[in-house]
């Protein structure tokens, strides 16, 4: 008799080479939550719920979404942790969760390799800095000498100290040199706002919450953090061809994940009602109409992209001295 997979290797294992038992003895039996780490409103939220509507459908109960916001999105991810391992619970894990905080944090309440497991990812985060509509800044280069002459004295605003969009600017500032002063909101929507209002002079803004903003000049687009330009704003260089910094790359990416102890045949199931969802042309059309890019990738993609970033940032964090507690 062939032996069944452990559990440990049926996590690493693509998804074609799961079981066929695996991957259909399981279906949902009432409504189900997506808890999500951010307010409504921005990007991480109008992913999840583009997904949840047709994932929902595949699976035949609905997909409710839950925001859960704050602590740099550890109180969702707590929620998530802590739930019944019945496969009802989604939960929303990008690489802030699973990358940054490990890093920022020198204790949390739960574990994320061993209380969240991995189920597939899903899209990536193009991000743009961008200033507001009156700034006095109209290229990055500007941008970077006024902060170069007035260390600290320009605010930039982000979704929360940790979050892609944090550590992106961050990065960018050490790389050459500058220093700006930090304001952390609560979510992208309410950085949108106090952007295009002139509170904060900066923010790094992503594509799927912020493109309509960026596209209009309600806010202006400087540069892209992308390996290369995006058809949706064409004219907006990347970093790299805006101050000639080789292979500046930053994103926000984002994967689904549920309690570890839920079932082999649960996990298997959603990681394929997930795959099945993204893989579906209409969805990826929409996620691209909105500044998102379509990962395809089941738990070993997923955990060989945590691995990779990990290596990237968190010596990265280490070298800034972030904390978070």
């Amino acid at each position: 008799m062939t032996a069944m997979p452990t559990r440990r290797a049926a996590l690493a294992l693509p998804l074609a080479a799961l079981p066929c038992a695996a991957r259909a003895d399981w279906a949902p039996d009432r409504p189900m939550r997506w808890i999500v780490g951010y307010p409504a409103g921005g990007g991480t939220d109008v992913l999840a719920r583009l997904l949840a509507a047709t994932m929902g459908e595949r699976l035949g109960q609905p997909i409710v979404v839950e925001n859960r916001p704050g602590a740099a999105t550890n109180i969702g991810a707590e929620a998530a942790a802590r739930a019944e391992p019945d496969g009802h619970t989604l939960f929303t894990a990008g690489n802030e969760t699973l990358v940054f905080n490990p890093a920022l944090y020198r204790s949390l309440p739960f574990e994320v390799d061993r209380d969240l497991r991995l189920l597939g990812l899903m899209a990536q985060f193009h991000l743009a800095v961008a200033v507001r509509p009156g700034s006095p800044a109209a290229t990055l280069p500007a941008l970077l000498d006024r902060a170069r002459a007035e260390p600290r004295r320009i605010d930039y605003g982000s979704p929360g100290v940790g979050s892609p969009h944090h550590l992106a600017m961050e990065r960018l500032a050490r790389e050459v040199g500058v220093r700006f002063n930090h304001v952390p909101y609560r979510g992208m929507a309410p950085v949108l706002n106090d952007l295009m209002a002139g509170t904060v002079e900066a923010a790094v803004v992503d594509l799927a919450a912020g493109g309509e903003a960026l596209r209009s000049g309600r806010i202006r687009p400087l540069a892209l953090c992308s390996a290369a330009r995006q058809t949706s704003l064409p004219a907006v260089p990347t970093v790299a061809e805006a101050i000639g910094l080789a292979d500046f790359e930053a994103y926000a990416w984002q994967g689904l994940t549920t309690p570890a102890r839920t079932p082999d045949a649960a996990a298997a199931r959603l990681t394929a009602a997930l795959a099945e969802t993204v893989a579906q042309l209409p969805v990826q059309a929409r996620m691209r109409e909105i500044g998102l890019e379509p990962l395809a990738g089941g738990p070993e993609a997923y955990r060989a992209r945590i691995e990779r970033d990990r290596a990237a940032y968190w010596p990265l964090i280490r070298a800034l001295g972030l904390t978070l507690d």
